[in-house]
């Protein structure tokens, strides 16, 4: 064997050996670091969907558990009314089932525009806040200017007054 050779042979068991060898850690007995963790588990967050239906004549938040939707399929769930629980509870929608399918849009001001297929000026005060109280909640900072627009005719820029 040539000299070169054997001494990669020899260093490379070397290193094996002190490989194998450990670290020279010895085995020793639990150690007491205190007390388990106790107290309230935190709720896990359910995603769902939040919009404004009206309650006795007034704006009310209502949430649905599911996923979150994009804005003008929120829209579309004013639109279609509250479901047969949320009705025996008094909630009712303003918003009329014609009004959709929706759009929204960002305009270059910051500004939010919420396109519907019925003239927006015929919308009630009522409907007009449920749609830009359900598009604020997009919003992080919740203070968005939104206008209505429809079928030639506009409301807004409005913020939502809940």
């Amino acid at each position: 064997m040539r000299p070169g050779l054997a001494r990669r042979v020899f260093a490379a068991c070397l290193v094996s050996l002190v490989a194998t060898a450990g670290c020279g850690v010895r085995p020793s007995d639990a150690i007491r670091a205190g007390d388990p963790p106790s107290g309230a588990v935190a709720p896990t967050v359910t995603p769902a969907v939040t919009f404004y239906l009206v309650k006795n004549g007034r704006l009310s938040a209502v949430t649905r558990p599911g996923r979150r939707l994009p804005p003008a399929d929120t829209l579309a769930l004013l639109a279609a009314g509250p479901t047969a629980t949320e009705q025996a509870d008094g909630f009712t929608t303003d918003v009329p089932p014609e009004a959709g399918p929706f759009s929204v849009t960002a305009r270059p001001s910051g500004r939010l525009m919420v396109t519907l297929s019925t003239p927006a000026g015929e919308l009630s005060t009522l409907a007009v806040a449920q749609i830009v109280c359900t598009v604020a909640t997009f919003v992080p900072e919740g203070s968005a200017q939104i206008t209505v627009v429809g079928a030639g005719q506009s409301v807004g820029p409005r913020n939502c007054p809940a």
